[in-house]
């Protein structure tokens, strides 16, 4: 696959140095044509090298954004001397310095990181050499895949170096193999294994083939193009435009610009043999003077000379090589050339609109038609779904999948109106699966959910919506882990369009959109994946053992292929500019990091995070990820759902870390479960809680998402809480015996959500359903099911009454109180006390104070803690209201509590609480005044 560009560079005058620039335009992995030029000016000189393979983009822009970190080194020369100045980021680097930062001491995880940050330099080099810049790697999908070309036809590009021959086949040609093939040579299949096809438009009949520079926009109905300009006049135009007068001269025979070069300076008649008709008679020689004489004499008549036929220019002859001279011309003038603009503006002339593309050819692949590709490999031939597919569906017999060519009419296309929604600084993310959205046994649509679903989620207070499931899964029962298409949505739940109405709507209704997305891992399914895609290579994943997940059969990425780390990128910054995703959790980053997946006792401290087990490429490509990801848009969310909590995954890369915004905590929820089945309310360690949430909230500066159960505790065989405490079984019945049982499960899911949201983490996380404490267990069809959606709903019908709508309400307060107190955003809480005798935990978290009784007997009517600061405490939540399904036992006391003063000043103040059984209570300091400032 050949790619080049032009790397512009620009001067800022005065005195500009020499610089030496070099153009690229070579294959992607390396042989390299280089132009070199040389510019002088000023007093001194410097040398400036870029080694790059971007890409060509046709009327765009290229600007270069050096990897945050690399090191560009610049020579400088002149004067009486010589020095060397280094170009470098303005942000300082230290490999290791997260661990001085936390004191963690560890020689062998020290050098591991610096050997890390050796390899990402090393990388990011080779990136900036082929790539030009990160987002530039990152943007294969606007190159590679299935795509309609400016000029009427469909360009489809593709990755695999096993195969021998390679062809489209599809609804377009009857399934035909030799019907659209790759060329041969360097067109249609290059050295590192990237086939080209082109499928033709078809001239409709009647109608004439266009002229060469004819393009269309197929996004708009009518374009400039449409009126038929005069094209000489216009070309005319823009080189008048582009061009001072002699300025051009010479572009159409270049040897022209060395003649006139040489005249100007020996003379047009130097060297010249005079002939006779007879023969040769004589040599016309003059005598030459010495070579510094003719230079000074050139120099002298060049001086005043400026008929702008030639550049002004410079000679530069050391004397050390007699065959090598530099050519130098005049910064001013050189500036002025560099900062001209293309006349770009003339291009738009060219261009028709898609109604002319229209009249004047029929598809050569029409809009949703099916497509596949075809291999030869040496095992023999093969068919797959382009790897790219942007949208799959089955096919009419349902055994096997096909990519579907989306190339709507501009009436089908969704017009975007909303912006994203700026992140708040607190996240209360709703965690949904679309297909189990629904009441009714069936797979919801997109639609569906934004009609229905996204207006819930707005009025029950979150901000943030994180979708699971997105990713094309040829196996539902997987519940979208097991992704065989990568760039294509769902198609169960819809059309590219419906899943950008849904992403608008939520940002219409200030809604983030995060996704979370699956490249730790995909199916092993070979018909419809990316397994075995170019037959026996496997060129996405690794082979034998190490290519196959350890418990769920699936397939591990080489995440140390150039092409696979290209193809990654492309995939999350496709999701970003084409759906607008606001942000994405990465599953099961712990399969990645490790060759054992995870399944592997740590014992050995930091040594466990360096040892031959550890996989460095996906480090690498983590921290690249999410390098690119906040380079595309810096207030994007990233996520990391590691049960390791590898040493800096949310520390900034330039200091060691991995780059992630945010860690998925799962200490809560596993906790929680763990004292609900098997430990009696009275026997609850109050410490137990508190160091587990608290230890969430500090570790990795504060940046734990926490969650009291996700979809994991209702997905992925487990219960949810409510299922555990309601006794709800199987036949969608309570088998509790009476109103106790119910209460005490109210009680504590609210006290467990209160306490895991204020003392656990920097962002809070909850499953669809769980905020009313859905009581029903989920399971998705299955062979076992006789494959029934019975299971796989949502009860929303019992948000109308009982202890599910109070819970609901809570759940909603709770919401609003995180909102106007900014609770996730406070810094870790301070613990006042925790007392495993009368099981009551006290907190201070910013400017609220949290008090938990999770006494299943006693109530505590003055139960009296120590301040340090004296005033009036107002009530803003408790737990134990009646419309939260409470006995309102605090009903008859105060709205607010004064403290008593201490007795002598510099003691503590007492604060005395009232502190129902099975309740908690969150006070906010809302005066305070000095009870001996009178004194």
């Amino acid at each position: 696959m050949a790619f080049a560009s032009l790397l512009t560079t620009q001067f800022s005058p005065p005195q500009q140095p020499i610089l030496e620039a070099r153009l690229c335009a070579s294959p992607n992995a390396g042989a390299c044509r280089w132009l070199q030029m040389h510019v002088s000016g000023g007093r001194g000189a410097a040398n400036f090298s870029v080694n790059t393979t971007p890409y060509l983009k046709k009327k765009e822009k290229l600007q270069r954004r050096s990897m945050k970190g690399h090191t560009c080194r610049c020579s400088v020369r002149g004067g009486k001397g010589s020095t060397k100045a280094s170009i470098k980021s303005e942000r300082k680097i230290d490999p290791v310095g997260f661990l001085k930062k936390i004191d963690f001491s560890s020689q062998k995880f020290a050098l591991f990181l610096r050997e890390r940050y050796k390899a990402f330099k090393d990388l990011t080099d080779d990136i900036i050499r082929r790539d030009l810049s990160l987002l530039e790697l990152a943007s294969g999908n606007k190159y590679v895949g299935l795509r309609r070309h400016i000029r009427h036809c469909v360009d489809y590009l593709e990755w695999a170096p096993g195969a021998r021959f390679c062809s489209l086949v599809g609804d377009f040609n009857n399934w035909v193999h030799r019907e659209d093939c790759a060329g041969e040579g360097y067109m249609g299949h290059d050295d590192h294994g990237y086939w080209r096809i082109v499928v033709e438009d078809k001239l409709r009949e009647g109608e004439v083939e266009g002229d060469y520079f004819e393009e269309f926009n197929y996004l708009q109905n009518f374009d400039k193009g449409d009126e038929n300009p005069d094209l000489d006049a216009l070309f005319k135009k823009m080189d008048d435009e582009y061009w001072e007068p002699g300025e051009d001269e010479y572009l159409k025979d270049p040897n022209v610009f060395a003649e006139e070069l040489y005249n100007s300076i020996f003379g047009s008649d130097r060297g010249l043999i005079r002939q006779k008709e007879d023969g040769v008679e004589d040599e016309c020689l003059d005598d030459i003077p010495d070579a510094q004489t003719r230079y000074e004499a050139w120099k002298a008549c060049q001086k005043d000379k400026n008929d702008g036929k030639l550049p002004p220019i410079d000679i530069i002859d050391d004397g050390s090589d007699p065959d090598h001279l530099t050519f130098v011309d005049d910064p001013v003038w050189r500036k002025r050339v560099l900062e001209k603009k293309p006349p770009l503006k003339y291009w738009e002339y060219l261009i028709k609109g898609r109604k002319a593309w229209e009249r004047k050819y029929s598809p050569g692949i029409p809009h949703q038609g099916r497509v596949r590709v075809y291999f030869h490999t040496p095992e023999g031939p093969l068919e797959r779904v382009p790897a790219w597919a942007t949208y799959v569906l089955p096919d009419p017999d349902k055994s096997r999948m096909s990519a579907i060519f989306w190339d709507p009419p501009i009436e089908e296309l969704h017009v975007w109106r909303n912006a994203s929604p700026v992140v708040s600084r607190s996240l209360r993310i709703y965690e949904c699966h679309v297909g189990i959205s629904g009441k009714e046994p069936k797979i919801a649509s997109f639609n569906e959910f934004t009609s229905k679903i996204l207006p819930y989620i707005k009025k029950a207070g979150y901000n943030a919506v994180q979708l699971i499931g997105i990713q094309e899964h040829a196996d539902y029962s997987s519940v979208g882990y097991k992704v065989t298409n990568m760039f294509a949505v769902s198609s169960r739940f819809g059309t590219p369009e419906d899943f950008k109405r849904l992403v608008d709507n939520a940002h219409g209704l200030g809604l983030l959109v995060i996704m979370d997305v699956v490249q730790s891992h995909a199916a092993s399914d070979e018909m419809n994946g990316l397994a075995k895609f170019d037959g026996a290579n496997d060129c996405y994943f690794h082979r034998g053992k190490r290519g196959h997940h350890k418990g769920w059969h699936t397939r591990m990425f080489k995440y140390g292929e150039y092409e696979v780390i290209r193809f990654l990128l492309s995939n999350l910054k496709w999701w970003v500019e084409e759906y607008h995703v606001d942000g994405f959790q990465f599953h099961s980053v712990t399969s990645m990091l490790y060759t054992h997946n995870g399944f592997a006792e740590f014992h050995e401290g930091l040594d466990d995070y360096c040892n031959q087990y550890v996989d460095r490429d996906a480090l690498l490509y983590l921290i690249l990820a999410n390098e690119m990801l906040h380079q595309l848009k810096p207030e994007i969310i990233t996520i990391a759902e590691d049960v390791t909590l590898y040493p800096g995954l949310c520390e900034p890369i330039d200091q060691g870390g991995l780059g992630f915004d945010y860690y998925v905590s799962i200490s809560p929820s596993v906790m929680w479960l763990e004292l609900i089945e098997n430990v009696a309310d009275d026997s609850w360690s109050m410490n137990q809680i508190a160091e587990t949430l608290s230890l969430s909230c500090s570790q990795h500066k504060g940046k734990g998402l926490v969650y009291a159960e996700n979809h994991g505790q209702s997905i992925a065989g487990g219960k949810s809480l409510a299922e555990v405490l309601f006794n709800y079984n199987h036949h969608n019945e309570y088998s509790s015996s009476g109103p106790s049982s119910i209460r005490r499960g109210l009680s504590l899911l609210k006290m467990i959500r209160l306490i895991t949201l204020s003392l656990g983490g920097s962002a809070y996380l909850n499953f669809m359903g769980n905020e009313f404490g859905h009581p029903e267990y989920v399971e998705f069809p299955k062979s076992r099911n006789q494959y029934s959606l019975e299971h796989a709903v949502r009860r929303w019908d019992l948000l109308d009454s009982g202890q599910h709508s109070q819970l609901a309400a809570f759940d909603m307060d709770l919401m609003s109180l995180e909102e106007e107190n900014s609770i996730l955003k406070c810094p870790p809480a301070t613990i006042m006390l925790t007392d495993d005798t009368s099981k009551v935990i006290v907190y201070k978290r910013g400017n609220l104070l949290y008090a938990f009784n999770f006494n299943p007997r006693k109530s505590f009517d003055k139960f009296s803690i120590q301040l340090n600061e004296t005033g009036e405490y107002k009530i803003l939540l408790d737990s134990d209201e009646l419309a939260y399904g409470g006995l309102g036992r605090r009903s008859s006391e105060a709205k607010s509590i004064l403290t008593m003063p201490a007795r002598s000043k510099g003691s503590l103040h007492n604060l005395v609480l009232a502190m129902p059984s099975q309740s908690a209570q969150v006070y906010k300091l809302s005066r305070i005044w000095d009870p001996f400032e009178s004194l």
